[in-house]
């Protein structure tokens, strides 16, 4: 009778899935009840919502941090996206402290975060008929420390790019890529430490002056089916974060200016920049380039697109962006021997059609 007893008393009437939904409905019944019965609800987990409330002022005001002190605004900017991180963190804590004014405002910073970056989470290729665009090209800076070119340039060449660009081309690797390319490729030219490789042919073909001293960006025009397209090679100078002096990227910034200058006296209406650009479109620095012309990711992307580094990537620092020319879809590429992922795109040159 004992056992019989006892059995009555645990045994809620249902199946086993069903008792276990109704124990999980007594604890939340139970969790909404403390938290409406608690009046410190509204006192406890300032510190938590004062954190929320400082990132949410981050990412709202970040072109207002300044770049005199160790170009903090740019370092800011350059990994923005990653304050999302910290949302389901603090919402976790909020939750564990039950207190309704961290809650609120980690929401709100949850939302400020979706309102700037939620739109990178969606897939904006075009899709269907008539979404196949014209032209695809590629990015790829290869490392000057590759240990494998020509491993390297055949995983670029079969990403079945129409027009290649490089980065980062050692004197003794350079050699390396135009041999393997060469069958896939009839034109190429190679200027300094950057390359373009095309299946159509090239003209206008020449150096651009990024105030290093020495050749790190190149233009040329393709003469697609559809008509002559300006593209343009840039590596602008890699950026630092040191201890003592912040995130440096002074000789990147000026060479950013000096291609932007270059960017707005083009002729050719089409544009195309492919390049390791060693900075987010985020980053303030970069406005000469990114006021002319829009990332291809940002607006025929799936994700964020991050390729660097290439073992985990935290940014988007190689960019395909263009002007008068439509983006139909854009990705990274799988890895290679470089510290960067190449990324590419698909784009639409009539864009009246």
């Amino acid at each position: 009778m004992a056992q019989q007893a006892y059995v009555a008393e645990t045994d809620d009437g249902g199946s086993g899935p069903e008792r276990r939904g109704a124990r999980f409905r007594r604890l939340v019944s139970r969790g909404v009840s403390g938290w409406r019965g608690d009046p410190r609800i509204w006192r406890r987990g300032l510190v938590l919502a004062a954190v929320a409330v400082l990132l949410a002022l981050v990412m709202l005001l970040h072109a207002q941090i300044p770049n005199r002190i160790g170009n903090l605004g740019s370092l800011t900017e350059t990994f923005l996206p990653w304050i999302g991180v910290f949302v389901p963190v603090l919402l976790l804590l909020a939750l564990v402290r039950r207190s309704a004014t961290a809650l609120i405002a980690v929401v709100l910073t949850g939302a400020v975060w979706v309102n700037l970056f939620g739109g990178l989470l969606f897939d904006k290729s075009e899709r269907g008929a008539g979404a196949s665009g014209d032209l695809t090209v590629a990015t790829h800076n290869v490392n000057a420390d590759n240990v494998d070119p020509s491993g390297t340039a055949h995983d670029v060449a079969a990403s079945g790019a129409d027009v290649v660009a490089l980065e980062e081309l050692s004197t003794a690797a350079a050699p390396v890529y135009v041999r393997t390319l060469a069958d896939t490729y009839r034109y190429h030219s190679v200027q300094g430490t950057v390359g373009l490789w095309s299946k159509y042919p090239m003209t206008g073909v020449k150096a651009v002056d990024i105030k290093l001293g020495w050749t790190r960006a190149m233009r040329a025009t393709v003469d697609t089916p559809e008509g002559a397209v300006a593209f343009y090679v840039a590596h602008l100078p890699s950026v630092r974060v040191k201890l003592e002096a912040g995130f440096t990227a002074r000789q990147r910034d000026t060479s950013a200016d000096a291609l932007g200058e270059a960017i707005a006296k083009e002729p050719l209406p089409r544009k195309i920049l492919l390049g390791d650009l060693n900075g987010t479109m985020n980053d303030r620095s970069l406005n000469g380039v990114t006021s002319q012309l829009r990332s291809t990711q940002g607006a025929a992307g799936n994700g964020f697109g991050f390729s660097w580094p290439a073992a985990f990537p935290m940014a988007r620092i190689d960019q395909i962006m263009v002007k008068d020319v439509e983006p139909v879809t854009s990705w990274t590429l799988p890895r290679t021997s470089s510290d960067h992922l190449p990324v590419a795109a698909r784009v639409k040159l009539d864009t009246d059609s």
